[in-house]
């Protein structure tokens, strides 16, 4: 699975975390490429793949740091040097997209370009000096993008599911009650959760249904900038905990929580690549290897263990530390803030992590729609 990067709709496996290398092997010549390019407030990525039967291929990836909501939280717009470094990374997406001859396309752009005063028109040069057609979407839809590609994750015995998604700019929360559903659709009945409209997409999915959703205007970037200032770090991690908590006063769990009064089964599935780190730590990866990451369980006391060694570490610690490493050591005590509020609200020891998000969730909606996989039933044939 490991060398041919077969993706399913059931285990989204082998999602390439490249840095800009040259494509791989190109597809076969029958099969039609799609592409899912998601620009957020820290990183523009995309994949590339082509169906192959009830799963996906990837033939090229991108993924970049271009930090373009850098003192978006200060200023309330996109600076010059973020427009440049993220038009840069997008030029590099375009010429693949272009030399591959990519016939169906989903190009997003969320938080940092949905906030920005000078959103519409960053999208605007970013048209005329790449050719892409950028879409801004809505929190809503990210939720739903989230939701689809976890929802491979969700553990049968689960009657209450969280899905969460830390990004740079914001933070989407999805909580999904499926107690009425057999355990044996339960994936098929959040993967058609429409989280949009607060219903199935489906008509013969059980009673599955969407407790809530929001979303929180802070993300690792956002949450980092905000407090900035504050020079010791416990404080600072102890204020970005309780400032988040604050913004989750109108989500309907935080409001009643008895709304876990007789579940037998409560599981978060988070991803994001605050979660993912942690989940390296964890297990003390020297190199990052996404087939041990995605798809682990964590319990909240391991979770505390590699947090409270995070802040223990301090800046250069961190830098260090193989399982961080220099790209996320300044975001990653934000992101982590976020992740231990919501164990401490929300106790569980079945933190499922995911090591995939909006981008296989586009993927797999294009590919769908179109009838391009041969699903096996509504587990994927797993």
């Amino acid at each position: 699975m490991a060398q041919n990067r077969n993706l399913s709709a059931q285990d989204i496996s082998q999602r390439a975390r490249t840095r800009g290398r040259g494509a791989r092997a190109p597809a076969q010549a029958s099969g039609e490429l799609y592409a899912a390019l998601d620009l957020g407030t820290n990183s523009c990525r995309m994949l590339i793949a082509t169906p192959n039967g009830a799963q996906f291929k990837i033939v090229d990836a991108f993924a970049k740091s271009v930090r373009l909501g850098a003192d978006l939280e200060r200023t309330g717009a996109l600076s010059r040097a973020s427009i440049e470094r993220t038009v840069r990374a997008l030029q590099v997406c375009a010429s693949k997209l272009k030399k591959l001859e990519v016939r169906h396309a989903r190009l997003v752009a969320t938080e940092a370009c949905r906030r920005a005063k000078n959103g519409a028109s960053f999208l605007s040069q970013v048209r005329k000096r790449t050719g892409l057609e950028l879409e801004i979407i809505r929190p809503e839809e990210e939720a739903r993008l989230a939701v689809i590609s976890c929802a491979p994750l969700v553990s049968p015995g689960s009657e209450h599911v969280m899905v969460f998604d830390i990004g740079g700019g914001s933070t989407e929360l999805v909580w999904i009650d499926v107690s009425d559903v057999p355990e044996a659709e339960r994936i098929g009945a959040v993967m058609a959760l429409d989280v949009r409209n607060r219903r199935l997409t489906g008509a013969d999915l059980g009673a599955a249904r969407i407790v809530d959703f929001i979303s929180v205007p802070l993300g690792v970037a956002t949450l980092h900038e905000r407090f900035d200032d504050v020079e010791d770090e416990t404080a600072r991690f102890a204020l970005m905990s309780w400032y988040f908590e604050e913004h989750l006063s109108e989500f309907v769990p935080y409001q009643d929580l008895s709304v876990l009064d007789g579940v037998q089964g409560f599981q978060m599935i988070g991803t994001s690549g605050t979660v993912t780190t942690v989940a390296s730590a964890h297990l003390g990866l020297k190199r990052y290897d996404r087939r041990k990451v995605d798809g682990l369980t964590l319990t909240e006391a391991q979770i505390g263990t590699v947090i409270t060694r995070m802040i223990a570490l301090g800046p250069e610690g961190r830098q260090a530390e193989p399982s961080i490493g220099k790209d996320r050591a300044e975001l990653i005590l934000s992101g982590a803030a976020i992740l231990q509020t919501l164990l401490r609200i929300w106790p569980t020891d079945r933190l499922g992590v995911a090591d995939r998000g909006l981008r296989e969730g586009m993927l797999l909606s294009m590919m769908s729609g179109r009838g391009a996989l041969a699903m096996r039933g509504s587990d994927g044939g797993r």
